[in-house]
């Protein structure tokens, strides 16, 4: 096995069986979207149902990408993508960077055998995609037969590594070039730490259309580091533990840069589906549950984890008040003072406009909150 190899495989262990989520969290507990005791709806009409990217999904949900590369891997992909099969979900593969240096783990990736219907991304880091080429990202999409790219931006969790990339010059320009010369989407992803608004910014300026936001308070890649490698490693990563922009306040941020957003990073239930939807995203993503459902339960545990985000999501709608997926955004809503102080006017020049949200009921503003 090789060096990437065994770490693929150390990671899948660590979140399965370790403390591995930030202690800081995602925010989402501070959006409260307000219960309708009056619905007026059976459960038969509603409907979760939406179209991204040209794939029907039956919920806005994917299984967020996460490993690749080893036979332990190829049995979760697999599992997973059976779930997302059967239940209607998107899904991600983890980084394809194995595959670089040795194509024949392609077999560990691919899982359209058993998931001919998915919405599939492919996955690449932005440092390894800067280094191989506009040509080589698109191969590793076509040799899974991915419908867009994530390119995933991990400074964060390299620096802790020992063995980790250190430079990170040239890489917006990477993303730019490989947008303008991809006939697939192109989502840039982070892995646990969050978009700010400059970074976002600077994002749509370089064509990006799509973003998921992998905000802070979910898994933390820094904290998982933190359980493997030297002295050094281990410090390091426990100083990033909690390090990033909550995933809450980068959905907003998103937002206001236009973007079309996945919300991931810590979403752990269907009320978080909903809160994330509320504030802007188009799709959710999730990792640890799906990953430690297979850990328990092999590919019955994924499966009975899919199906229990899709009846609890449905059972959301209908006491919000809503039929449709895309009126979750109209439904009223109570934000803590912890993420209004994130999302406020703030200080200096990280700060987006006021983000502004107006129905029949409901409007927040700035630093002022709901009135």
């Amino acid at each position: 096995m090789s060096r990437v190899e065994k770490r693929k495989d150390d990671h899948l262990r660590l979140c399965a069986e370790e403390e591995v989520e930030s202690r800081s969290g995602t925010l989402l507990d501070e959006v409260h979207l307000l219960h309708d005791a009056l619905p007026e709806l059976s459960l038969a009409e509603i409907d979760p149902s939406v179209e991204i990217l040209g794939r029907r999904l039956a919920v806005p949900l994917m299984i967020s990408g996460m490993t690749g590369g080893t036979e332990r891997a190829k049995r979760c992909n697999r599992a997973f993508a059976r779930a997302a099969q059967e239940a209607g979900l998107a899904m991600g593969v983890g980084s394809q960077r194995p595959m670089l240096e040795s194509p024949e783990l392609v077999s560990t990736y691919r899982v359209r055998e058993v998931a001919p219907d998915v919405l599939l991304f492919a996955n690449i880091g932005i440092v390894q995609a800067r280094d191989s080429g506009p040509a080589r990202v698109r191969e590793l999409a076509d040799a899974i037969e991915a419908d867009a790219i994530c390119l995933h931006l991990n400074a964060a969790q390299e620096l802790v590594q020992d063995e980790g990339d250190r430079d990170f010059r040239g890489c917006l320009d990477t993303i730019a070039t490989i947008v303008s010369r991809q006939t697939r989407p192109v989502i840039v992803k982070e892995t646990g730490c969050g978009l700010a608004p400059r970074t976002l910014r600077r994002l749509a300026e370089a064509g990006v259309h799509w973003v998921d936001v992998a905000g802070a308070g979910g898994t933390s890649w820094p904290g998982v580091e933190s359980f493997r490698g030297s002295d050094r490693q281990r410090l390091l990563g426990g100083h990033l533990h909690d390090w990033g922009v909550p995933t809450a306040a980068s959905v907003v941020y998103a937002r206001r840069a236009g973007l079309r957003t996945i919300a991931s990073g810590g979403l752990r239930s269907p009320v978080d589906v909903l809160r994330a939807l509320a504030l802007g995203a188009s799709l959710c993503g999730m990792a640890l549950p799906f990953l430690r459902g297979f850990h328990e339960g092999g590919e019955s545990g994924v499966v009975d984890t899919a199906a229990g985000l899709v009846e609890g999501v449905r059972a959301l709608m209908l006491l919000a008040g809503v039929r449709r997926i895309g009126d979750v955004e109209k439904v009223p809503l109570v934000i803590g003072p912890q993420l209004r102080a994130w999302i406020g006017e703030g200080r200096g020049r990280e700060v987006a406009p006021s983000f502004e949200r107006t129905s029949a009921e409901t409007t927040w503003k700035g630093s002022d909150g709901l009135h």
